[in-house]
């Protein structure tokens, strides 16, 4: 049985994504992260909500931790970030639960984030 998160993760990935990303990276929130295929060296953009926080960004995991553009993120060790017209290195992939990455964040973000009812969050520093 196909849950119904990964049914809305299709569904992003083949409609609302081809919407949202050419505008992605420059609107707040909407943001891109490129990353390397784990097997196919190809590398990807994917369209993500972001959140600055003291040393890098945050990413909300809406549809869990298991999708294909985080895993390619960690087992690389980063990759890179689109995020309000300018594109940065990232490394140091972390996901903990979003309780824990609010501290980092700034409000109204903090808030909106509480909000938000999703579980875990990716934490990328800001590499350099």
């Amino acid at each position: 049985m196909v849950r119904f998160s990964d049914r809305r993760a299709r569904f992003n990935r083949r409609v609302t994504n081809r919407i949202f990303r050419p505008v992605s990276g420059y609107l707040p929130i909407w943001s891109i992260i490129e990353h390397t295929g784990r097997r196919s060296g190809t590398i990807y953009r994917t369209p993500v909500t972001v959140f600055s926080t003291d040393d890098g960004v945050a990413v909300l995991l809406p549809y869990g931790r298991q999708r294909d553009w985080v895993k390619n993120l960690q087992r690389a060790g980063g990759g890179r970030v689109k995020f309000q017209g300018r594109t940065f290195a990232v490394d140091q992939p972390r996901i903990v639960p979003t309780t824990e990455a609010l501290p980092h964040l700034r409000a109204p973000w903090r808030q909106l984030m509480t909000r938000a009812g999703v579980e875990h969050t990716l934490l990328l520093r800001r590499a350099g």
